[in-house]
């Protein structure tokens, strides 16, 4: 569910929406989602000084109140 959010919220930003990938990993307690973006676009969804990605973390972290695990997400460039 989160990671399916995060997928579609970065395709509605990214200039190249066909490139963009999110690979869930659940560990332990958290959730870490990678972000994978064609490199035109990583820092379109990174954002200036981090606000793109923090605003992300930031709903994500009300996931977190709701079914009590913690989310990690990284934004990576496609290899």
């Amino acid at each position: 569910m989160i990671a399916d959010f995060v997928a579609g919220f970065a395709k509605l930003i990214a200039t190249y929406p066909e490139d963009v990938r999110v690979e869930s990993y659940e560990r332990d307690e958290v959730t870490e989602i990678v972000l994978h973006a064609n490199q035109m676009d990583v820092g379109k969804l990174i954002g200036k000084e981090g606000k793109m990605i923090g605003a992300i973390k930031t709903v994500i972290s009300g996931c977190k109140a709701k079914d009590g695990k913690s989310y990690r997400i990284n934004v990576e460039p496609l290899s």
